[in-house]
């Protein structure tokens, strides 16, 4: 179910900075993205991920094992993909990029949460689920472009758009699309 069209009716009415404060209000209130990597075989595979946080130029921060899977892909090929869903508003994130990982004990543990020893249980010694455990490590997403949908209608308007949509053949106007660039996000 996508609104997306070849003509966009709000394209160049939001002004780049909102449309930036919007894409991070989108994240806060999704809070997990699936994250597609390519394996060395070439086949994608997603998985969620929880974002530590949304820096101020556009970096999204995650955790990771450092043994993990994934850190393997992102060295074959660091190219990724973020998308989050939020099924109550039908609003949408999708955030292309490079990643890269880092052990960076400082920046560890300024985005430490208690709750990380759930996914890190202690193993005893330095492994004890803590900000100074080597198995923890952090992947940054540089992102070079995004796209998102925000809504601009409650819930039943959208639900009496599809239901307008499907019987007058129209297409739905449930929310508002967006693109930011690299460059626009870097010149925040």
């Amino acid at each position: 179910m996508s609104n997306e069209s070849t003509e966009n009716p709000h394209a160049g009415s939001v002004p780049t900075e909102k449309k930036i404060d919007e894409l991070y209000g989108l994240i806060a209130e999704m809070e997990i993205a699936l994250m597609t990597t390519r394996r060395p075989d070439g086949r994608l595979v997603t998985r969620p991920m929880d974002t530590q946080e949304r820096g101020p130029d556009g970096d999204l921060w995650f955790v990771t094992d450092a043994s993990a899977e994934k850190v393997a892909e992102l060295e074959h090929d660091d190219h990724v993909c973020l998308g989050y869903y939020n099924g109550k508003t039908r609003e949408w994130v999708s955030v292309s990029g490079t990643a890269r990982l880092t052990r960076d004990r400082e920046r560890i543990r300024e985005l430490y949460q208690p709750d990380w020893k759930a996914w890190f249980q202690d193993e005893g010694g330095d492994r004890d689920g803590g900000p100074d455990d080597p198995r923890l490590a952090l992947i940054v997403v540089e992102a070079d472009s995004v796209h998102y949908m925000k809504a601009e209608h409650s819930r039943p308007v959208q639900l009496f758009e599809v239901a307008r949509g499907v019987v007058t053949g129209s297409r739905p106007d449930v929310g508002r699309e967006e693109t930011l660039s690299a460059q626009d996000l870097a010149g925040r």
